[in-house]
């Protein structure tokens, strides 16, 4: 008979504003949010592009490309060695994706909670017009047969 000692698992890592995210998945967790964002990507130092963007996808796939082109941001973490969750002075986090010497840096233009917020009252005011046109439709319905009574 045989006994092996248990494992021993480590627990995983609670990122709180700051942060080194080398996990691929995390990084998507991250990076699927984000909606408008200002980047800016430097290659040894060097300010190589800038700009103001919308992220529209973010994937994990060893056999595409980060595409960067027409304001919009298609985000590959497979790209990237890591991602860097810092914080600016003004206590807002941006994120730093490196790979080898080069930086993309997305500050995001947009704050989740509000547009959070906004759609759940998008979604609010449309439960209630979809009441309001069904009620009014009942109550023709109902006119009707009191008029055929």
């Amino acid at each position: 008979m045989s006994y092996r000692q248990p494992t021993t698992q480590l627990p995983a890592p609670c990122i709180v504003d700051e942060g080194t995210v080398v996990s691929k998945l995390d990084m998507q967790k991250l990076l699927a949010g984000l909606g408008r964002v200002y980047y800016t990507y430097r290659c040894d130092g060097a300010i190589a592009s800038e700009g103001e963007g919308v992220v529209i996808e973010v994937f994990a796939d060893e056999r595409q490309a980060t595409l960067v082109a027409n304001r919009a941001l298609y985000l590959n973490v497979c790209s990237f060695d890591y991602l860097e969750l810092k914080l600016s002075p003004n206590r807002e986090s941006y994120f730093n994706l490196v790979q080898d010497r080069c930086i993309l840096t997305l500050q995001p233009l947009t704050d989740p909670l509000r547009d959070r917020q906004a759609r759940d009252l998008d979604d609010a005011a449309l439960e209630a017009m979809f009441d309001r046109v069904l009620l009014t439709h009942l109550d023709a319905n109902d006119e009707d047969e009191r008029f055929f009574l």
